[in-house]
């Protein structure tokens, strides 16, 4: 049987989006985020994350270094009852500064490759699964990726099925729906 996802941006949805965040210590999670992400997983959507991480081609940081930062975050989201389904990265950027991710790709939102990655690797009904994400980019790449809710968090402003000032507003709303 096909899972359901919530889909997941990480910086400005999970956490603080404090540029290029990259180190365990510098990683804030947003205040309700865990227990949003609890409450999701709890109304039987598989977890998602799907992130752009162009620090990488910038050459800001390493991709070992974005995996560590990775393993960190789901050690403790595990701790707190949070198991996520996968995690999906982009380090692509056309120009970045370190050739071998210096490029186009169908990875980095708003294409829609990391979605439909995750469809493939996890059996996930599209149709049925839901995008929370804090940029436009967020939307259009859930919109091509087929998936059938797209929500914005934060101040951004684009074409979505809603938009709230946080993931915990927003799963408030999304559960509070008639099934």
């Amino acid at each position: 049987m096909p899972l359901k996802a919530a889909f997941l941006d990480r910086d400005g949805v999970v956490n603080v989006d404090k540029g290029y965040v990259y180190r365990w210590e510098d990683f804030e999670f947003l205040p309700g985020a865990v227990g949003a992400m609890r409450r999701l997983s709890a109304a039987g959507y598989a977890l998602v994350i799907v992130t752009n991480q162009s620090g990488i081609a910038r050459g800001m940081y390493t991709e070992p270094q974005y995996e560590q930062l990775t393993a960190r975050l789901q050690q403790a989201l595990e701790a707190d009852g949070v198991r996520l389904a996968a995690v999906y990265h982009c380090p692509h950027l056309p120009g970045g500064k370190v050739a071998a991710y210096a490029r186009d790709c169908d990875c980095r939102k708003p294409a829609p490759g990391m979605l439909r990655r995750a469809q493939q690797d996890l059996g996930i009904d599209m149709a049925a699964s839901l995008m929370v994400g804090d940029k436009p980019s967020d939307i259009e790449a859930a919109r091509a990726a087929g998936v059938g809710r797209a929500y914005l968090v934060g101040d951004a402003r684009a074409p979505a099925d809603g938009r709230f000032d946080s993931l915990a507003g927003c799963v408030d709303a999304l559960l509070a729906e008639p099934a």
